[in-house]
């Protein structure tokens, strides 16, 4: 798991500036997509400190740098543990309620089931989601039909030299996929630095998609009560080729009442081919969040 920077230096002004810096300071917990790792954060995530804010850039099971073996993750709640026990892990809130911290969750891509699964168990740790072109299921579908309709949308074609792999663990449905250089480069990574597509290469892991999991597959699964209680904002890359810009409208289509953002300048990999302004517009969706 990679976690924010150290404490922000305070200067003078007693109390009261403390408490306002406090205030002004937000905690973003970052997750990334299909095949990827909280690595591909770094510059984002670098970019917020700098701004004096925390990030948290997690690494869910058997991605990135986390030890599990894809085999050994064996339903969609395992993968998304992470996450759920990084929310689960923040202070409860104090008498008046005041101390306890509320954050940003931000999802990328496939990441986006995993943030609505945790906004569904901890609504009131949320101060906003944001799917950052990403997967956002809505309230009373199962979040598998999301991936069926992207796949339906693209065509099979469409994911070029990626594979399918052999599953190694007969409980886990489906099998698990790893990403082809040719997809990256031509359909994720093509406005990135091609250093940073050289990075990417060399760090993806195969990962199951769990389509075929009981939760991805659960009507119920996500309640107006809870998921569709929080503030959801949709940030619209418009030059995204990985998710094509009619299929992130036709998702927002689908979810009432959620914020839209459209981002220009960027590819799929938005963290990575513009990473000073995703930051910028992360900050100013939290400041909106944190308004009286």
């Amino acid at each position: 798991m990679s976690t924010g920077g150290g404490a922000m230096e305070l200067g003078g002004g007693g109390h009261e500036s403390v408490e306002r810096r406090r205030r002004d300071q937000h905690h973003f917990v970052l997750v990334h997509g299909l095949c990827h790792g909280a690595w591909c954060w770094y510059k984002a995530a670098a970019a917020l400190r700098r701004a004096g804010h925390r990030a948290t850039a997690l690494d869910m099971a058997a991605s990135g740098a986390h030890p599990a073996r894809v085999d050994e993750v064996r339903t969609f709640e395992d993968y998304s543990r992470p996450l759920l026990d990084a929310l689960a892990a923040l202070p409860p809130a104090g008498g008046d309620g005041d101390d306890e911290e509320r954050v940003v969750l931000v999802g990328h891509s496939q990441g986006g089931f995993s943030v609505a699964l945790a906004a569904e168990r901890f609504p009131e740790r949320v101060a906003a989601v944001v799917f950052l072109t990403a997967a956002m299921p809505p309230v009373g579908r199962p979040m598998s039909a999301t991936t069926e309709e992207h796949v339906n949308y693209v065509g099979v074609e469409f994911f070029l030299d990626s594979m399918e792999l052999e599953q190694q663990n007969a409980d886990i449905p489906g099998n698990p996929v790893i990403f082809g250089p040719n997809f990256m480069a031509q359909i994720l990574y093509h406005l990135s630095p091609q250093e940073d597509l050289t990075l990417g290469l060399s760090l993806i892991r195969p990962t199951n998609k769990f389509t075929g999991d009981a939760l991805m597959r659960d009507p119920g699964l996500l309640t107006k009560e809870r998921y569709g209680s929080t503030r959801r904002v949709f940030v619209v890359v418009e030059d995204d080729r990985g998710i094509p810009v009619e299929f992130q409208r036709r998702m927002i289509a689908e979810n009432p009442g959620v914020e839209v953002v459209d981002f220009a300048g960027a590819d799929h990999m938005a963290m990575i081919s513009s990473p000073a302004k995703l930051a910028e517009l992360l900050v100013r969706i939290a400041d909106k969040a944190h308004e009286p």
